[in-house]
């Protein structure tokens, strides 16, 4: 079992809540006003015991006996129940939630901070969790009272659990072209009928219950998204005192094998195919969410609470995994100085090495990096709750939209790769199932895939969020990131160096945008949308490193003087890849579009 040590770093995530976002400062605030700086250190500290002694212990058992399809049923092992339990009981389902919702009302980038701890420690166990809170939020933004009553207090109980089901077998991501019907009956209620693949978590036994968020169509309605509605769609239906009866018609028809994050069930779902007929009727049960054909508008509430969280659980398994790859480092002797000729000399360890201090170096600016961007993501969420103007509310909301799908795709990839330079610091060893960086790895390589691929989230940043609102968010980005900047030429130095290289980056990407939102066609516009996802994640995350250094100081410590080192190391190793990829986008490069498919 790895120590809470070997999932995150404490001293890093204290400075990055504390030092660098003021978290404590949140306290002032009429909704944090019951906490304080001791109640986020026990929450955090209660996290860290759970994370490690109730997921961390089975996270490879998820791997080795993932679940399987029964007569019908998802087996689930006897250890994940008992640590979503643990979960619940400590309040953390609804951890940011309203108090009168049986929420902690804690801040966001609080539980970011935990759920980062949790998914370090089991991201298979976690994700049920995960989804939970996610359905919990959308339906108390958009569901009635009735529905919040009914099913968001029991999953914040720890009683239900949630989903969310979009995905279809013949349409993936094309929302457009799903076909699950929702036929309305005169009590109010709908009967739905269709299939849906890949629903994460889309049956188990693990509570009660489980709340599925279906999209369905409404015939008669507009076509493609405009006609999509959202429904309430629970596995059992509820009595008039909400106590669970009789099976609604959801079956599971089987479950995925996947090459890792495999303690999530992940299923394919009938609804309304008679193998359950409640009322004595075929068709599953739904109650409507918000307004018909507003559907899709409403689960956007979800997906992108998903995205961050994808996010998050990306950088945490990078970073548990270099944390085990630094202990590997220091521990393991093997080799000696480039400059020593004795064979006699004793070995050294790994971390003496310089390319190994590369590639650890690597992995910090990595993954610390992208936990700094997921909590910033969380501080912004708190902000446009809670912020004192409307003007500061709405300048937080667009610089989420903005940063969303960077915070959710650049983790991905780069924490994938750090997981990729974890294994190649443990060498032959780091390919065998025996150390845990070969699963973390496994398990990461879904996160640039679920919740909108890379190519989907690139779309989404340089297709919409760049220009929405006639181009505000991106201001609000480019105004931030050029304040920072100006506060390090201010400071002098080291700093006034990275701050003059992140303002030419930043300047670049700004007129490379805009050159691309000039072209006509929209084809070649897009085709490079995923290199432009990376450069512009690349220089967000300069702008965080560039924050981490300014406010690390002078300070002598190691955890500031590593601060220090990753910041440069990022700087002059990896913000110059943007170079070449805004020379290219900015060139409507048609190598792709002008491709036949004929040959490839």
């Amino acid at each position: 079992m790895p120590a809470p040590s070997q999932l995150l770093s404490r001293r890093d995530v204290e400075f990055l809540l504390y030092d660098w976002l003021d978290v404590a400062g949140l306290t002032a605030r009429k909704r944090f006003a019951e906490h304080s700086r001791e109640t986020f250190d026990a929450v955090l500290d209660l996290c860290r015991d759970i994370a490690a002694e109730r997921f961390a212990t089975h996270n490879r058992r998820n791997d080795v006996e993932e679940p399987r399809f029964a007569d019908g049923r998802a087996v689930v092992h006897e250890e994940v129940g008992p640590a979503l339990d643990a979960v619940a009981a400590a309040g953390f389902l609804g951890a940011a939630m309203d108090a009168e919702v049986g929420g902690l009302q804690l801040p966001q980038v609080v539980q970011t901070a935990c759920a980062a701890h949790f998914a370090a420690a089991n991201v298979g166990t976690w994700a049920y969790a995960f989804l939970t809170i996610g359905n919990a939020n959308l339906l108390t933004a958009h569901g009635s009272t009735e529905q919040v009553d009914r099913f968001v207090r029991p999953m914040l109980e720890g009683r239900f659990h949630g989903t969310m089901c979009l995905s279809e077998p013949q349409a993936g991501s094309s929302l457009a072209d799903i076909t699950t019907r929702a036929e309305p009956r005169g009590d109010g209620t709908h009967r739905l009928f269709g299939n849906k693949m890949w629903i994460s978590g889309g049956d188990h036994e693990l509570g009660e219950n489980i709340v599925h968020l279906v999209l369905a169509k409404v015939p008669g309605g507009p076509p493609g998204v405009k006609g999509i509605s959202l429904f309430v769609v629970p596995k059992f239906l509820l009595d008039a005192d909400g106590e669970v009866g009789e099976r609604n018609d959801v079956a599971l028809a089987g479950l995925n094998h996947k090459m890792g994050y495999r303690g999530t069930t992940n299923a394919l779902l009938n609804f309304g195919e008679g193998a359950h007929t409640p009322g004595g009727e075929a068709g599953a049960v739904g109650y409507l969410v918000g307004q018909e054909n507003q559907g899709l508008a409403a689960m956007f509430h979800m997906m992108n609470e998903a995205r961050v969280g994808v996010g998050t659980g990306a950088a945490a398994l990078g970073y548990t995994g270099y944390l085990k790859s630094l202990e590997y480092a220091r521990t393991r002797a093997q080799g000696r100085p480039v400059a020593g000729k004795d064979p006699a000399q004793p070995q050294v360890p790994l971390v003496e090495h310089a390319d190994v201090r590369r590639m650890l170096l690597a992995q910090k600016s990595y993954v610390e990096g992208a936990l700094a961007l997921v909590l910033y993501c969380g501080r912004l969420l708190d902000e446009q709750r809670t912020a004192e103007s409307d003007a500061e509310r709405a300048r937080a909301g667009l610089l989420l939209e903005v940063l969303t799908p960077i915070a959710k795709s650049w983790p991905s990839q780069w924490c994938l790769a750090a997981n990729d330079l974890a294994i190649q610091v443990h060498g032959g060893y780091g390919y065998t199932r025996e150390y845990d960086v070969e699963q973390h790895y496994r398990d990461n390589r879904l996160n640039p895939i679920h919740e909108g691929t890379h190519g989907i989230q690139g779309i989404d940043l340089l297709g919409r969020k760049t220009a929405m609102a006639g181009g505000a968010a991106l201001a609000a980005l480019a105004e931030l990131l050029s304040a920072t900047a100006a506060r390090a030429r201010a400071a002098g130095g080291e700093a006034a160096e990275l701050g003059a290289a992140l303002d030419g980056s930043l300047g670049r990407l700004l007129e490379v945008t805009a050159a691309l939102h000039t072209e006509p066609d929209p084809t070649v516009r897009l085709a490079n949308a995923s290199l432009y996802l990376e450069a512009a994640g690349h220089v967000v995350v300069a702008w965080v490193w560039l924050e981490q250094f300014l406010t690390a100081g002078d300070g002598e410590d190691d955890l500031r003087a590593g601060k220090r080192a990753a910041a440069r190391y990022f700087f002059r190793y990896e913000l110059p890849r943007t170079g070449p990829q805004l020379d290219l986008l900015a060139a409507l490069d048609r190598t792709t579009t002008d491709l036949d498919p004929a040959w490839l």
